[in-house]
C-alpha cells in the first residue's frame, strides 16, 4: 500500500523488442510548463496513487489514464522494476510490461489549471500532450534523470547492457 505521507506515484514502463533491440514507451507531460521542455522532461506513464491503494493497481489504472487506449496488461506479467525518489521528493513505483502502443491514438486525461498565472482563466490541459518510441540510449536522454534507473533495470532484467 501506498504511504500516507510521502507523494507516491506509481507507473508502467512499456517495451517492445524489435529487430534492432529493444524499445520503450515515454510520455511527455502536457501543460504549459512543460510545452518547451524536451530532454530530461519525459517520463514513463504513472500517476499519483490514492490513499489505501495498492501501488500495483494504481499502475495499471494510471497507465490505462494516461495513454486513454492503453493495451491490456495482466497484472502477473509485470515485471518489478523497483522504486526512485526524484529530485522534488516524489517517490516512484515501476513495472515493465511487453507490449505494443501506437503514439497516434494517445488519448489522456486532462487537468485544469488558472493560466495564464493571475489571470482568472481556469484551462484544461492534457496530463500527457504525446507519447514516443525510443531505443534504450535515446530514451534515458529523453527521461527525467531519477527515472533513466528503470530503463537499466527493464535492460538487465532482460538480460542486455545498459550501455
Amino acid at each position: 500500500m501506498a504511504p500516507s505521507h510521502a507523494v507516491v506515484s506509481a507507473g508502467i514502463l512499456l517495451f517492445r523488442v524489435a529487430g534492432g533491440g529493444p524499445e520503450v514507451l515515454l510520455v511527455h507531460p502536457g501543460g504549459p510548463f512543460w510545452a518547451k521542455r524536451d530532454d530530461g522532461a519525459w517520463s514513463i506513464p504513472k500517476g499519483e496513487c490514492e490513499e489505501g491503494e495498492e501501488l500495483r493497481q494504481c499502475a495499471l489504472r494510471e497507465f490505462a489514464e494516461e495513454l486513454g487506449s492503453a493495451p491490456a496488461i495482466a497484472p502477473e506479467t509485470l515485471i518489478e522494476l523497483g522504486s526512485v525518489r526524484q529530485k522534488g521528493g516524489k517517490v516512484v513505483h515501476a513495472w515493465a510490461a511487453e507490449g505494443d502502443f501506437d503514439p497516434a491514438t494517445l488519448r489522456s486525461n486532462s487537468f485544469t489549471m488558472e493560466w495564464p498565472p493571475r489571470s482568472g482563466t481556469r484551462r484544461e490541459f492534457p496530463e500527457v500532450d504525446r507519447a514516443d518510441w525510443f531505443d534504450p540510449a535515446e530514451g534515458r536522454q529523453k527521461v527525467l534523470a531519477a527515472q533513466a534507473a528503470f530503463l537499466d533495470r527493464l535492460l538487465e532484467r532482460l538480460g542486455l547492457s545498459s550501455g
